[in-house]
């Protein structure tokens, strides 16, 4: 294949890019898109390590990274941009070795202070597509916030155990963010990271070539985008699921009346796992007297029935509106810190969510706030659809 006047691309990128010029939807005006975008990823390790390979395999011409942290060796397990020799090294500086020999056609930037409240939008409007690979709360609000100030679409992933999440947020397309699923971030203590719960390796690779599916579709204008759709990646089960999702007129920051207007250092701080003193865990250990820290859903229906106890649903509004559960409180995880007052002290408190994993730490958070009888439902609401009820609609 030669060059023509009509693009830029040199014969040697004309064959390393044939299999995608092949492709009606892309050719080589496709890949010349590509050629002439600037794609910041957002993290150099489970989710950004499969997203940077591929858009530097794909001929994005420019690369940004930002990411502050050292390769380590639990790293190695699902951070494949890295290797065994990359330990105690910069993320940025293994990334660069790895991503020069995979195409020494894409131009790289580096950003080894990472995105900062600081520096988020300023850095954000030198790229045309932001990917999301961060694994706390605190740096995925703030790359949800700084993209919609600085008009730049988003690439949204997560992961969790075997399961993923991912999606595509843009403003100028009016359609929802991420704080239209997720207000606010969870109070601290309430959800464990992958270091605590744990991650299967092969998963990243999964939710990161989605992300950067979605950017590549993006830059050269072709299929459907995942705006307005969370899609859920069960892998253990080898699950697809897709949720439609529309944009929140109450969100605080693309709604009617939004909250927040700039960026402000205060609203992202971290908010991972505390640790607990001895004094906090002799505490825990005690309630377990009172309580028991879970049960299952059929022992949750008998509780309820007695009518000493009541059950709360920690889980997100998009998720209530799907299903729910008859006389539960619908009190999401985000708010919980604010709502505490409208818990009762005189009956027992039951908490659920979609499969027990965010119930089981709120119920953690609930007793180091003094509401020692509280307690999970197992498997949650999936199980109570399961087990007690098939009518609800499954998720």
């Amino acid at each position: 294949m030669k060059p023509t006047a009509e693009t830029t691309l040199g014969p040697a990128e004309l064959a390393r890019y044939s299999r995608h010029i092949l492709l009606e939807e892309i050719g080589v005006a496709g890949q010349e898109k590509l050629k002439q975008s600037k794609a910041l990823i957002v993290g150099a390790g489970g989710l950004g390590s499969p997203v940077a390979l591929y858009l530097a395999a794909a001929g994005v011409g420019t690369i940004g990274l930002a990411d502050f942290d050292k390769v380590e060796l639990h790293n190695l397990q699902r951070q494949i941009i890295h290797g065994q020799s990359d330990v105690d090294r910069p993320k940025i500086d293994s990334a660069r070795d790895t991503l020069k020999e995979i195409n020494p056609h894409t131009q790289l930037q580096f950003h080894e202070e990472g995105v900062q409240p600081d520096n988020a939008i300023e850095l954000f409007k030198q790229y045309d597509i932001i990917v999301d690979g961060t694994d706390n709360f605190s740096t995925r609000y703030l790359n949800n916030d700084a993209a919609f100030l600085a008009g730049k679409p988003l690439v949204y992933g997560s992961i969790f155990k075997f399961e993923g999440q991912a999606s595509f947020f843009h403003a100028a397309q009016n359609g929802p963010c991420y704080r239209c699923l997720f207000p606010e971030p969870p109070p601290p203590g309430t959800v464990p990271n992958c270091g605590e719960a744990g991650v299967i390796g092969a998963l990243c690779g999964v939710v990161g070539s989605i992300q950067a599916m979605e950017t590549i579709k993006y830059i050269t204008g072709i299929g459907q985008s995942l705006s307005g759709k969370l899609l859920f990646v069960d892998t253990l089960n080898m699950g697809f699921k897709t949720l439609s999702l529309k944009k929140d007129p109450c969100c605080p920051l693309c709604g009617d009346h939004p909250k927040y207007t700039k960026i402000e250092a205060e609203n992202y701080q971290e908010t991972c796992e505390t640790k607990l003193d001895d004094a906090q865990q002799n505490q825990l250990e005690d309630n377990m007297n009172e309580a028991p820290l879970e049960i299952d859903v059929a022992q949750t229906k008998a509780k309820l029935a007695d009518g000493n106890s009541i059950l709360i649903d920690v889980r997100e509004g998009y998720e209530h509106k799907i299903c729910s559960i008859d006389g539960a409180i619908h009190i999401p995880m985000g708010e919980l810190p604010t709502r505490l007052s409208e818990l009762p002290d005189d009956k027992e408190i039951l908490v659920h969510c979609h499969h027990g994993g965010r119930s089981l730490r709120v119920v953690h958070f609930l007793r180091q706030n003094g509401y020692t009888r509280s307690t999970n439902v197992a498997g949650g609401i999936d199980a109570w659809a399961l087990q007690i009820d098939p009518s609800l609609q499954r998720y």
